[in-house]
């Protein structure tokens, strides 16, 4: 089974699918592929931006039509829900694009912006700037990053799986330290 073959035949997909949940690791795995001309930077970026920008819509709308009683519902995230629904109200805008770059807030943030009464032609502007932003800053740091590692490593054919590896479980262990930190400060808030 060849990783290259793979990675041009699929790639693009994985980077759709992968923007439309959450993102960052992918797309700087996306952008380390850019680099590697197995995969195009500018494909890459045109990807992300679509799916990124699709699943703030879909958690928008759902916000929109069902954010009443499921916002309520979402314990853990009260947190976060008050933090955007402040953000909202002061920044309209800039919560619409600032929401998929601050941690947590990225499948929370587009449902309370949907339950506010923001208008959805606002919403969709917006969001698609923020989306092409976000996907042209997190490709670019993975082409950037491969350029670096082949600096440092020279080719990097036989290191792509443990790069992407080491990228996944990085991102992995800094998920889980950032879930913890948000859990705890939600417990404590809930004790005060």
């Amino acid at each position: 089974m060849d990783i290259n073959y793979l990675l041009s035949t699929y790639g693009y997909w994985a980077v759709f699918i992968g923007c439309l949940l959450e993102g960052e690791t992918v797309l700087i795995l996306g952008g380390m592929a850019a680099h590697q001309n197995i995969l195009t930077l500018w494909q890459i970026i045109a990807y992300a931006s679509v799916a990124g920008m699709l699943g703030d819509q879909i958690l928008f709308w759902t916000g929109r039509y069902f954010g009443a009683r499921l916002l309520p519902r979402l314990h853990r995230h009260q947190a976060a829900i008050k933090r955007v629904s402040g953000l909202i109200e002061r920044y309209p805008s800039a919560s619409i694009f600032s929401v998929r770059f601050i941690y947590g807030m990225r499948l929370v943030g587009p449902m309370v912006i949907g339950a506010s009464d923001l208008s959805p032609l606002r919403f969709s502007l917006v969001n698609l700037v923020g989306a092409i932003v976000w996907a042209s800053i997190f490709a670019s740091a993975g082409y950037w990053a491969g350029e670096f590692l082949e600096q440092l490593l020279g080719n990097l054919k036989p290191y792509r799986l443990p790069i992407a590896v080491v990228v996944v479980v990085l991102a992995g262990v800094v998920a889980l330290f950032r879930h913890y930190r948000v859990k705890a400060k939600s417990r404590r808030a809930s004790h005060e």
